[in-house]
């Protein structure tokens, strides 16, 4: 996962995507993940998870 161009980990789940936002100063109350001005999904999206 990448915010801007820092990489901020590896997400293996939902709740690890928020906690990565959170870190970035984001309120998790807020964090919407299905909002594309939010999160720019490659290969899936929230609901995809290998």
């Amino acid at each position: 996962m990448t915010a801007h161009t820092e990489s901020l980990g590896f997400a293996h789940r939902p709740e690890d995507v928020v906690e990565f936002l959170r870190r970035a100063g984001l309120d998790p109350a807020e964090i919407q993940l299905d909002d594309p001005n939010l999160i720019e999904w490659r290969g899936g999206g929230p609901d995809v998870w290998r």
